[in-house]
């Protein structure tokens, strides 16, 4: 398995290098930004898959995940609050402690070893459904979204 070092050399070569250098130079703990804006700084339009799966902008456990998820997160920053139909998200500092980011570092809730669900799996919002679609929404999935 690759070291930190070596994903990011390979990040800061690869095609969302300028999202992973945008990200190291923000001074904020947070940045609310849309789709649109993320183009910009990529100089390119993202994938349809940003715009239709919420796991797109999944953060990868162990930061051995896909090349725009390792350009966040080896910028120090996770993703959070992703709205599909709004075409957002926020994109929020990992608590850091001296260089090195550890996201699962958050005490745990009171109560003993109570794991944050919402954390570890963020709510999905698969957003509207494509009104150009033959298909209806019904026609793939079950009432709960399987």
């Amino acid at each position: 398995m690759p070291g930190e070092d070596h994903l990011r050399k390979v990040v800061e070569r690869g095609k969302y290098a300028p999202l992973y250098r945008s990200l190291r130079m923000r001074p904020d703990r947070r940045w609310p930004v849309s789709f649109t804006d993320i183009e910009a700084v990529l100089g390119f339009k993202l994938p349809e898959s940003a715009r239709l799966h919420r796991p797109w902008w999944s953060n990868q456990r162990n930061r051995r995940g896909y090349a725009h998820s390792l350009a966040w997160q080896l910028a120090g920053w996770r993703t959070a609050a992703v709205d599909l139909e709004h075409e957002s998200l926020v994109f929020e500092r990992e608590e850091t402690i001296g260089d090195k980011a550890h996201p699962d570092t958050s005490p745990a809730p009171a109560g003993g070893n109570a794991i944050d669900l919402d954390r570890v799996f963020p709510p999905h919002n698969p957003g509207g459904w494509p009104a150009e679609l033959p298909l209806r929404r019904e026609d793939l999935y079950d009432d709960r979204g399987r």
